[in-house]
């Protein structure tokens, strides 16, 4: 089965007939009863959320979503459409920011991620709410170590660039299990620029956009 030009693994059409037939169900049922453990399907069940094949409510379980719905002229659009039809703003903040004020920052923009710049704005890295966590928990000097001291460092990120398909960045956040794809142009020889990000949220958005025009 292809949806929005991804083709649905047979674990994945077995996940979708489970949650068809059993909702609402958990994650750790759904493991069970395909004989995998958890963290193995967390992947496959994010992909089949984020496509709206899937609904998912905390301490609930799955059910099945509107995707079931997806119009063949909105899954043509769909398929068509290019990053840079989507980029988004990204929250941007200094590599010698501290970490204290970074999780203000996260927290009072609701982001997923923080895109890392320098001075002269140069794209450096992201920090993520995981990596503040582990060292803001027990650490009283969490207030004064720069974001630069514990984010990933371009260019060891997955990105994304404006001409890519949208389906392209959702492979990418699913395979390598990142909520946002800094989106990077091409500097011809210079270093690349960075021109927005897409995020997971942002693909939700406009996946439920679609689905409604398809009603």
């Amino acid at each position: 089965m292809e949806v929005a030009g991804i083709n649905l693994s047979q674990r994945q059409m077995e996940l979708l007939n489970l949650v068809k037939q059993h909702a609402p169900i958990t994650g750790e049922q759904l493991a069970e009863m395909l004989g995998l453990s958890r963290p193995t399907l967390r992947s496959d069940l994010s992909l089949l959320v984020m496509l709206g094949l899937l609904d998912a409510k905390p301490k609930v379980g799955y059910f099945p979503g509107n995707g079931y719905g997806f119009g063949n002229a909105s899954l043509q659009q769909f398929k068509r459409m290019k990053v840079r039809e989507m980029i988004g703003i990204p929250v941007n903040v200094t590599d010698t920011l501290s970490i204290h004020d970074a999780v203000v920052t996260l927290y009072l923009e609701n982001a997923e991620t923080l895109l890392v710049v320098n001075e002269a704005n140069r794209f450096l890295g992201i920090v993520t709410p995981k990596d503040l966590l582990k060292v803001t928990l027990g650490n009283a000097a969490a207030g004064t170590i720069p974001v630069s001291m514990v984010m990933t460092r371009y260019p060891n990120i997955v990105t994304a660039e404006s001409e890519d398909s949208v389906t392209d960045a959702i492979h990418k956040m699913i395979s390598h299990q990142v909520d946002c794809l800094p989106v990077l142009e091409p500097g011809g020889g210079k270093e690349p620029e960075l021109t927005g990000w897409v995020t997971k949220s942002g693909i939700l958005r406009l996946i439920s956009d679609l689905f409604a025009g398809a009603e």
